[in-house]
């Protein structure tokens, strides 16, 4: 009897999603039902439930980090899904990149890998990726940002903490670790969530509880709350075009350093938080567009724009079905995506739609 209601079950599963070739390619990929979903949106159209990062890479294709299901690259008509089953180090993926040969670089949950869409190399052991391990010298599987300098070399932010990778050897940065028990915060005191290289050459690491920190090739400085830094749990870190430092962070909202302004006697640090119009304090990611204009996506904030004068934020009654914004890519024709807890989001200047398989032909 067991096995007889499994098999109607299996049935009306499959005549719901399966009515045809479209809907069943649809129905084949992971359905999630959170609740803060958009109830209009149909599950199985999502590319995936957290899209951590996006990349556009040199031939047009947007690639879109989950959480979940490996990466999935969209060439403008399809689909395609990259996970441990081809060779993936992990099914999360939480920073990408391309080099200057074209080959991609992955942040992932098991560690780094790198693809090569010329399809020129492969790993020894016959898969599309080769990947960079713990068994490599990495400092955790776990990796969370990425940078390559204008050096040629590669600087990962990890749960152990930051690996410097030449292009032959992996070898450890020490990062001060702070204590953050008794913290509503992930508990990697070692975390590195963020790592940029300005334009004077300094590289950026923004900590999990430590503030900021800045090394120009000598010495390893910091920039904490008892400097005027909004919150120590600093999520990510952006210079703008005029050359500020912006921080993004977990419980004191977004802040701007400005030295110039330090030097003519005004103040360091700008604060862009609750008390200022933010919708909330915990900021997640920063973008700069083309224009100038930032933008900022937070958890349970939805988005906000900065345009120099005006903070002006945008919520689900401008379409935007997730608050929980992780990502933000701005693509060659200037559009802006959005990768939330609910999917994938697109701004079309004054409101967001959702960006889903249905929608793009699939």
């Amino acid at each position: 009897m067991k096995t007889y209601c499994l098999l109607l079950t299996f049935f009306f599963i499959n005549f719901c999603y399966g009515q045809n070739d479209k809907a069943k390619k649809i129905a084949e990929q992971p359905r999630y039902t959170p609740t803060w979903l958009n109830p209009n949106v149909f599950q199985p159209a999502q590319i995936s439930q957290y899209i951590r990062r996006m990349l556009q890479d040199k031939a047009g294709n947007i690639w879109f980090g989950t959480n979940g299901d490996g990466v999935c690259r969209y060439d403008g008509k399809s689909f395609v899904y990259f996970t441990t089953k081809e060779g993936l180090a992990g099914d999360a993926v939480r920073a990408m990149l391309q080099d200057e040969k074209g080959i991609i670089w992955f942040a992932t949950s098991g560690g780094i890998s790198k693809y090569d869409p010329s399809g020129t190399s492969t790993s020894l052991s016959g898969k599309m990726f080769t990947n960079i391990t713990i068994k490599d010298g990495l400092a955790h599987s776990e990796v969370w940002s990425m940078l390559r300098d204008k050096s040629g070399n590669f600087w990962f932010g990890t749960e152990g903490g930051v690996s410097f990778y030449n292009g032959h050897s992996v070898t450890n940065f020490a990062i001060p670790v702070p204590d953050i028990k008794g913290f509503a915060a992930y508990q990697a005191p070692k975390l590195i969530n963020s790592i940029i290289q300005d334009k004077k050459g300094d590289i950026w690491f923004g900590s999990n509880g430590g503030g900021a920190y800045r090394y120009d090739g000598k010495t390893l400085s910091n920039i904490s709350e008892k400097d005027g830094l909004c919150n120590n749990f600093v999520q990510s870190i952006l210079e703008d075009k005029a050359g500020n430092m912006w921080f993004a962070t977990r419980f004191g909202g977004m802040c701007r350093y400005s030295a110039a302004s330090l030097k003519t006697g005004g103040k360091a640090f700008t604060y862009f938080t609750e008390k200022e119009g933010l919708s909330k304090n915990f900021a997640w990611t920063m973008h700069q567009d083309k224009y100038g204009i930032l933008w900022l996506g937070g958890a349970g904030g939805g988005v906000s724009r900065y345009d120099g004068k005006t903070l002006t934020n945008f919520s689900k009654k401008d379409g935007l079905g997730n608050m929980y914004v992780q990502s933000i890519l701005e693509d060659k024709d200037c559009k802006l995506w959005f990768g939330t807890s609910g999917g994938v989001y697109r701004f079309d200047g004054k409101v967001f739609y959702a960006f889903t398989k249905y929608m793009a032909g699939c």
